[in-house]
């Protein structure tokens, strides 16, 4: 009997692991599953002037197999995925865990480094569902080459039903995403194998030697070369991105077991063909197959861009509501698609701005080929920046893992470099879109930080100790008035300018008044029934101060109960909410920013969404007292 359950135990723990790895398969994977539908395509366009000769199909095949075994299994799965942030994943996760780990030098450096990652990320949200959608659709020019002109319509088509399908959430849809990309997997190593058999011998090309040569024999073009090829590990960042959905895990157990394996079959039997058959480099994925299953395979493929879409798209949202939790953003509105998953969530605004422009790239570049190099700058830059936060994390640290760690990011950063400037030679054929995008964006970021802060600082002028005011309080002829008031205010010690006023001009206080303030913490989330902490200032003036995750989307009746809860005796249902409603105005020239960049934070405050909306709070129960502030 002991015998049995101790066997049985590795096999229940990887029965737990099956369906999370099949789930990770879903999402995690669906972007670079489909890079094969694309990558050797390019690699042999006219654009990189690569022909299809047995020494260069040798070479490309080894750069791809080795740039997947470094980039995503040695970098991502070996390395990346370990330095989680309480659980969480991704640029701005392994920014927090760099700046907090340690004292570490030049701090605003790499918190802008980070950010720079961020904004780049949502390039490859733009990117990603214009070049998926357009590669899977393109398989018609092999079917039907008479309906070519159909490709970017049609492709259209699907971005629309794609885009506006976000609102109805992924929950139900997510159980799909794991079969379906299980299927694709299972049927591109197939087809793989299937060309393989023909010619053993291209497998050899996984020996390196292989891509040295290619690379020594294609110096004129090498970066025109290299920034092709990057496309294969397109999408790898999705495996730190998608970290807490998941765990380390069933991510790595289905890219070792599955996803991996799959993707050196398909390219290897890409390059097989294209070996027998010269003239497959037009579309050497869809050649793979049959003609009676290239139609089918043509609607397996676009189930698949979709799905590789949805990963990105869900990530820009998710992201999204981090920048919000840290202010880093106007305030939009945030839909919960899931009662039970904290990270599905949908962004109406940030939905229809990647539709717009998502349409709007597949129609200016046209194709797969053309938009390639677009969307490899977004993804090389993004990847360069985890692996320089890496070699700050690892750097220093006396482990022995962790020196073998950084020695080996080294390395992998000369390679990182080398894409990043192979993929800046196009610069001006179409990578300047994530680039100009990323800045935009990261631009935005900076200017609403920057523009809180000045706000801040003139609301200080209004605001009073709590000894000024109570002092002053007694001297009043104040009006005790029964119920309860509650004061959002940003500042966990002053008295808001809001309760000075209405103290002030109307001589009325109430009976039970709540002074409450939220903290973002640098954590995803915080843990319920130590959130909040009260403190008396006074007769029935209270200070409630809420800490909540970046991840965490504040509820504010919720967080009064907890506040009840700790001894604060109120009557939530009969609460009345005071919010600021000052008119902001750009003042005299002076320290800070600059006056174009001021009225640009204007615009943006009148993007931002009503704090009563975004905390949840009942609407006829707000009251608002508005003035002017100079900033």
């Amino acid at each position: 009997m002991v015998e049995m359950s101790s066997k049985s135990k590795p096999a229940a723990s990887l029965s737990s692991l099956t369906a999370p790895a099949l789930a990770a398969l879903g999402v995690v994977f669906g972007d670079i599953g489909t890079s094969p539908l694309y990558t050797l395509s390019t690699v042999f366009s006219s654009t990189t002037g690569v022909s299809t000769s047995a020494d260069n199909v040798f070479g490309v095949l080894s750069l791809v197999f080795w740039t997947l075994a470094l980039l995503i299994t040695v970098k991502y799965v070996g390395i990346v995925l370990r330095a989680d942030y309480r659980g969480e994943g991704g640029v701005l996760a392994l920014t927090f865990l760099v700046l907090n780990e340690h004292q570490r030098r030049y701090p605003q450096l790499l918190a802008l480094v980070g950010l720079a990652g961020c904004a780049l990320f949502y390039g490859d949200g733009v990117i990603t569902p214009a070049i998926s959608v357009l590669g899977a659709i393109e398989g018609i020019n092999v079917i039907a080459p008479s309906s070519a002109h159909l490709v970017v319509p049609i492709s259209v088509g699907v971005l629309l039903v794609l885009f506006s399908f976000q609102r109805r959430g992924t929950p139900f849809v997510a159980k799909l995403f794991g079969p379906v990309m299980l299927l694709w997997f299972i049927v591109i190593a197939i087809l793989g194998v299937k060309s393989i058999l023909t010619m053993p011998a291209i497998l050899m090309a996984g020996n390196p030697i292989f891509a040295v040569r290619f690379l020594m024999a294609h110096t004129g073009s090498l970066f025109v070369v290299l920034g092709a090829v990057f496309l294969s590990v397109t999408g790898g960042e999705a495996l730190y991105a998608d970290l807490a959905h998941f765990g380390r895990k069933p991510i790595t157990l289905a890219w070792l077991f599955i996803a991996w394996p799959s993707l050196i079959l398909n390219y290897f039997g890409q390059g097989a063909l294209l070996l027998s058959d010269p003239h497959a480099v037009d579309n050497p994925f869809y050649r793979l197959a049959p003609t009676a299953l290239q139609l089918p395979l043509v609607f397996l493929s676009t189930a698949a861009a979709i799905i590789a879409s949805q990963a990105v798209i869900s990530g820009a949202f998710s992201v999204t509501e981090q920048c919000l939790r840290l202010g880093l953003l106007p305030r939009l509105q945030i839909r919960h698609s899931s009662p039970d998953t904290i990270g599905q969530v949908y962004v109406p605004a940030v939905n229809k701005l990647l539709c717009i422009l998502a349409i709007a790239v597949v129609v200016a570049f046209g194709s797969s080929n053309a938009l390639g190099y677009a969307y490899g700058i977004a993804v090389a830059s993004t990847m360069a920046v985890v692996t320089l936060l890496e070699l700050v994390l690892t750097h220093g640290r006396e482990s022995r893992s962790a020196r073998l760690q950084f020695w080996i990011l080294a390395v992998i950063a000369i390679a990182d470099l080398a894409y990043v400037s192979a993929n800046f030679t196009k610069l001006f054929d179409g990578g300047w879109f994530p680039i100009l995008f990323g800045i935009v964006i990261l631009f935005v970021m900076l200017t609403w930080h920057s523009g809180r802060k000045a706000v801040a600082l003139a609301t200080t002028k209004f605001e009073e100790t709590p000894s000024e005011f109570l002092s002053r309080l007694d001297a009043r002829s104040i009006t005790r008035v029964p119920g309860t008031a509650v004061f959002l205010t940003s500042s966990p010690t002053a008295i808001p300018r809001t309760l000075v006023r209405n103290v002030q001009y109307n001589k009325i206080l109430h009976a039970n008044t709540i002074l409450l303030t939220f903290v973002t913490e640098q954590v995803p989330h915080t843990r319920e029934g130590s959130r909040v902490k009260v403190t008396t200032l006074g007769e029935g003036l209270h200070r409630v101060v809420c800490r909540v995750g970046f991840m965490e989307t504040p509820d504010i009746t919720h967080l009064l109960r907890e506040a009840r809860n700790a001894g604060l005796r109120i009557d939530i249902a009969d609460a009345v909410y005071f919010l600021g409603r000052d008119d902001v105005v750009v003042g005299p020239l002076g320290r800070g920013m600059s006056r174009w960049r001021k009225k640009f934070f204007l615009l943006l405050t009148r993007l931002s969404q009503n704090a009563a909306i975004h905390y949840g709070i009942p609407p006829n129960r707000i009251l608002e007292i508005g003035g002017q502030l100079h900033i």
